[in-house]
């Protein structure tokens, strides 16, 4: 099993804990999605009033692990803050790392993104840094410190899938000891799956659960789709060809005059 600074989660779904229309259906969904990580906003746990009093007190009734995130950061300072904040309120050396460098696609600025990951690991923190598929990039987070990559599927709530399964394939097969979580861009259960038969070792993501018809059916959609990925990929898939062969055996086969 996948681990993540010495944690051996059971489940490989990691989720998203905005936008759902309530409490209690973002509390059931995540039972459906048996997951044991969830990721939290800072902004969200430190806004006024006791909405995020409530909110907390709602994630260790479930008796999950937190992963606090520094969603919405543009710049390497604001991400470093918030880091050392969210280790203050959540008491965790765990951290997902964003800065933002792009304000359509939501897209990281790598080269902030690296210099804070440098930053927040010679600190002790221990980061997950949402990052693209490019090699050169994840080389250098890991040279900073990280033990987890986290690429994209595409844009943070688009619902795409995965934009680069080839960029996605290489970065597989660069680090083959590195835990990979694709994070954001997922819409579908079978985008899950295709990534995990890539041989990637889980899943985040948010929107597509909190905002479905039924995120509550649709967790469990997405918990069903990323062990199927994951044992269709541990089975061996057969290999791919350009022409057909026939799946019956031809000898024997009877000969017409």
């Amino acid at each position: 099993m996948t681990m993540f600074y010495g944690v051996e989660p059971k489940s490989r779904f990691l989720l998203g804990t905005a936008q759902y229309p309530s409490p209690a259906i973002l509390s059931d969904a995540v039972r459906a999605s048996q997951a044991e990580i969830v990721t939290v906003s800072l902004r969200r746990e430190s806004a006024a009033g006791r909405a995020g009093q409530a909110f907390w007190t709602l994630i260790r009734d479930l008796g999950l692990r937190v992963l606090p995130n520094t969603a919405g950061c543009h710049s390497v300072k604001e991400a470093v803050t918030t880091a050392h904040m969210a280790r203050e309120v959540f008491d965790t050396p765990w951290i997902k790392l964003e800065v933002i460098g792009e304000a359509d696609t939501l897209q990281p600025d790598v080269f902030g993104l690296v210099e804070a990951a440098r930053i927040l690991c010679g600190e002790g923190f221990e980061v997950f840094p949402y990052c693209t598929e490019d090699l050169g990039v994840a080389e250098r987070l890991v040279e900073a410190g990280c033990r987890v990559l986290m690429p994209w599927g595409a844009p943070i709530g688009s619902g795409l899938g995965l934009n680069n399964p080839f960029g996605l394939r290489t970065l597989r097969a660069h680090f083959p000891d590195i835990p990979l979580v694709v994070d954001a861009g997922l819409g579908l259960p079978s985008q899950a799956a295709a990534a995990m038969e890539l041989g990637y070792d889980a899943i985040l993501l948010n929107t597509a659960v909190a905002k479905a018809g039924d995120p509550v059916a649709m967790a469990l959609a997405f918990a069903k789709a990323i062990e199927a990925g994951r044992l269709a990929f541990e089975a061996g898939p057969m290999e791919t060809r350009d022409m057909a062969a026939p799946s019956t055996p031809v000898l024997g086969q009877a000969v017409l005059a």
